[in-house]
This record gives structure tokens, C-alpha cells and sequence, in this order.
């Protein structure tokens, strides 16, 4: 495919994903914090996907990394007040504030441009602390909501469920992801030898996240997800 016609499709993918959930808790069909968790977890393999568009160009990395860039810097002027977005405040925010989004979502998207033009898909490092970041830190929220559970002593904010969240959650979409690439010939197999390096960067990012840090996980536990990957899947 054209790599510009793969940007654009990739373009329309993420921000329509965005957008969907933005007119949801627009119309308060979902309520605004689970749209933010839906878009967290749902953004990531949509967008490593559609990187199976793109053609083996040196600069197709640039295009896809122009993506999350953009809806980045929409994320900040949004943040900052320049542009009015309720839908996105709403969606993103856990107190309708729109400077919440220049934490959180804005370290999201910046990890997504650094992780795209870093690794690309000539390296699983990569795609894995995209999900780590996108099925572990996205789904721990929505698990310890969901389930009643122990808190953590060292972190009384989170939960045990909230933690199981974020290694299972992680560790699935990392294995789903690069059985697609691995099923398609891009990464050499059998789909068995990135089994342990998922879980021990799963179990990292599990302890991560389980700090009692806040608004910083979208980057601390995507940075170690990469840093370990780095060293496992050499």
C-alpha cells in the first residue's frame, strides 16, 4: 500500500476510535472515566494493526508516528484551553478539568511517537510496551473497579484485582498482538519463544504500576516495559 494512503487510513482508525468513545460519554451512554479506560485500552492495538499497512519504506515510521503525534498536540491544546473540545474533556478527564488531559493522555501519546519511531515493527520491544501501557495499565482501573478485592499495603489506592488486571491484561494483548505478526512472517516463530519475555515484562510492569505514583504510569511502566524488552528480545 501507498505509505500516505496507509497514514491516512491509520489517521481515521485511531481518531475515529477516539471520537466514538468522545460522542458516547458525550451523550453519557458510558460514563466518562470508563470511555477514558476504553480509549486507553482499545488505541494501542488498533494502532500496531495498522502498522501492517504500512510498506518497508525508511520513512514509514515517520508517517506512523505523525498519527499519535497530531492527536498529541490536539491533547495539549485541548489542555491548555486553545481548543474547545468538551466531548474530549469529558471523555478523557476524570473531573471535566481540561488540564488533566496534559498528564495522562498527553504522556499516552507522547510514549506512542517515541515507541513507533524507536522500534517500528523490525523489533517486538515496541509493540509490547504498547500493550503493557494499553492492556496493563488501561484495564488494571477498570478490573479494580469492577471486582472487590484487597488493597495493596504499599499503595492503598490500588488493588490486588487491579494489579492481576495489569499482568493479564498486558500479557494477552502482547501475545495476541504478535501472533498476528508472527502468523504473517514478519517475526521469525514459533509464537512459544516470546511466551517468557512477555511475562517477565508483564510481571515488571505489573510491579510498576502497583507503586503508589500518580498520573505517571502511562510512562514509567511503558519505559520499563521497553528497557526490559529491549534486553529479552535480543
Amino acid at each position: 500500500m501507498n505509505p500516505f494512503l496507509a497514514m491516512i487510513l491509520t489517521f481515521a482508525a485511531a481518531l475515529g476510535w477516539l471520537r466514538l468513545m468522545d460522542f458516547f460519554a458525550h451523550q453519557g451512554w458510558i460514563e466518562s472515566r470508563l470511555s477514558r479506560k476504553i480509549i486507553h485500552i482499545g488505541t494501542g492495538p488498533i494502532f500496531v494493526l495498522c502498522w501492517l499497512l504500512f510498506p518497508d519504506v525508511w520513512y514509514a515510521r515517520w508517517l506512523a508516528a505523525l498519527v499519535p503525534f497530531a492527536i498529541s498536540i490536539q491533547f495539549a491544546l485541548t489542555g491548555l484551553g486553545i481548543i474547545k473540545d468538551e466531548a474530549s474533556v469529558k471523555a478523557m478527564s476524570r473531573s471535566g478539568d481540561p488540564k488533566e488531559i496534559l498528564r495522562g493522555p498527553l504522556y499516552y501519546g507522547v510514549m506512542f511517537v517515541l515507541l513507533t519511531l524507536l522500534f517500528w515493527k523490525a523489533s517486538p520491544v515496541g509493540m509490547v510496551a504498547l500493550m503493557m501501557l494499553c492492556g496493563g495499565d488501561g484495564v488494571a482501573d477498570v478490573v479494580g473497579r469492577a471486582f472487590h478485592s484487597p488493597k495493596l499495603f504499599h499503595s492503598p489506592q490500588k488493588s490486588v484485582a487491579g494489579s492481576l488486571g495489569v499482568f493479564i491484561g498486558g500479557w494477552v494483548m502482547s501475545v495476541a498482538v504478535l501472533a498476528i505478526y508472527v502468523a504473517l512472517g514478519i517475526f521469525a516463530g514459533p509464537l512459544g519463544r516470546f511466551l517468557l519475555p512477555i511475562s517477565l515484562i508483564a510481571l515488571a510492569a505489573t510491579l510498576i504500576e502497583s507503586l503508589p505514583q500518580k498520573d505517571i504510569d502511562n510512562v514509567t511502566v511503558t519505559v520499563v516495559a521497553a528497557l526490559l524488552g529491549w534486553f529479552l528480545f535480543k
